[in-house]
């Protein structure tokens, strides 16, 4: 059955008849509108004329092959996806291209039931991401500081989040944020700014940081003479955020007093400034964030269950980065951007580097791997950031991996083999045909296996 809502374009080029003419088939039936090309050199001025959603290339061609394709296309069209299909010679290539944000890629010949799946998420991730550059300039258009609020990934459990986060940012609903420490719930919550018709504030309150004796007026602002030192009337949290979003950070570490004039603020939006009786009325919507378990907090006196049931009428929860290792690369890669930019440095990483943060535990989630990532571009001293300008941890090889959850490619390599075995009937060379090697090349991978 058709799930598409909207044709998505879908641009395919391969110089091989028969693989431009099965992927065609099976994308069109699966309800996008496809385009194609046998020529590398043609497929620029088509892209210019016909903005595709997914671009889906082989990697060797003449004239333009797959790897400067994708280099145009990062250059002018940084947004549209690149799919790869590979042949076993072109596998580094492919995994390079991977490295440098790539979408995907498949041997050849791929698993169509997957092809199809990949290359539904990289449309919808396409599209998400329109949304939140849109977001991005509502909130320039505010005065916002937006080349923070970014959110980058490609995992399966970064588009069960950003699909999250769609279905409920226009509405009006409170939402609670979970999550380990640096996993980005800020920014997460800084995507319903736009959740109002207009440019509105965004106010952000970092209930840990502030002291105990001074959070009250800093949420509720004050009258001059309330108290001592008070000279001046100043607005508070509420206040500021009339009309737009307000924003709790680590919720939990609100005193329970507080949380009972919080509750009384929601339920009959209006507020009272410190030293007056004149009631302030005040519309927002709020979104608030926790590292811990708010029932467990419940259960130990710590946190009312009336205002838990109050902030949590939609809840997100942002998974930790070792649960979306795919996007480890991909958030490096950016890391890596920004950092050689702001230092004035051209650096790369080598693989052997990249993979050691792919496979690393990542206690501190996006947060450390940021860090990690700009002392690394610091202290290089060279093109290439190598073991030695990583932390201790790495150097030592103390991190802990998981080898288990990694394909090699040598692996790839193999699943690959056997299912074109398959497909053709075990005949050997038509299956090193569709791979896209020599029957040699085919008969030395069979005897390491």
């Amino acid at each position: 059955m058709n799930l598409q809502r909207n044709k998505d374009k879908i641009l395919i080029v391969d110089d091989e008849p028969n693989s431009l003419r099965v992927l065609s088939a099976i994308l069109s039936e699966e309800g996008f509108e496809v385009i194609e090309s046998s020529n590398g050199d043609k497929v620029i001025d088509m892209i210019s004329f016909q903005l595709p959603d997914t671009l889906i290339t082989d990697i060797k061609m003449p004239g333009i092959d797959g790897m400067q394709l994708f280099k145009y296309m990062k250059q002018y069209h940084p947004d549209i996806p690149v799919i790869f299909l590979s042949a076993y010679g072109t596998v580094d290539s492919a995994v390079q291209a991977i490295m440098e944000g790539a979408f995907y890629f498949f041997q050849k010949p791929p698993d169509y039931v997957k092809l199809k799946s990949i290359v539904c998420r990289a449309t919808e991730h396409r599209r998400l991401k329109k949304e939140v550059e849109t977001l991005k300039q509502r909130l320039a258009d505010h005065g916002q500081d937006v080349t923070r609020y970014h959110l980058v990934g490609n995992s399966p459990k970064f588009h069960e989040l950003l699909k999250k986060i769609n279905a409920i940012r226009d509405s009006q609903c409170s939402v609670l944020i979970s999550g380990e420490t640096g996993t980005g719930k800020e920014l997460v919550a800084l995507t319903f700014a736009s959740g109002r018709k207009k440019p509105s504030p965004f106010v952000a309150v970092n209930c840990a940081a502030i002291p105990g004796e001074l959070i009250e007026s800093e949420m509720f602002g004050y009258e001059k003479g309330a108290f001592t030192g008070a000279t001046s009337p100043k607005v508070g949290k509420f206040e500021k955020a009339n009309g737009g979003v307000l924003f709790l950070d680590e919720i939990s570490e609100l005193n329970i007093n507080l949380q009972a004039k919080l509750l009384r603020v929601l339920q009959e939006k209006e507020i009272e400034r410190i030293g007056s009786n004149e009631k302030i009325r005040v519309d927002f919507r709020l979104i608030c964030s926790t590292n811990r378990n708010l029932e467990d907090e419940i259960k130990a006196g710590r946190f009312r269950e009336d205002l838990y049931y109050r902030i949590n009428v939609c809840h997100i929860h942002v998974p930790p980065l070792r649960e979306r290792r795919e996007d480890i690369s991909l958030l490096a890669s950016k890391f890596l951007r920004d950092f050689c930019a702001r230092e004035g440095k051209t650096v790369t990483m080598n693989e052997e580097v990249m993979n050691l943060l792919v496979q690393y535990s990542w206690p501190g989630n996006v947060r450390q791997l940021r860090n990690v990532v700009e002392s690394a571009v610091v202290i290089c001293n060279s093109r290439f950031i190598g073991v030695n300008d990583l932390p201790e941890e790495f150097r030592r090889g103390k991190q802990k991996f998981v080898s288990d959850e990694i394909i090699s490619l040598v692996k790839l390599e193999n699943q690959a083999i056997r299912k074109a075995l398959m497909i053709c009937g075990g005949n050997k060379s038509k299956a090193a045909k569709a791979l896209g090697i020599s029957r040699k090349a085919l008969y030395s991978r069979l005897a390491a296996m």
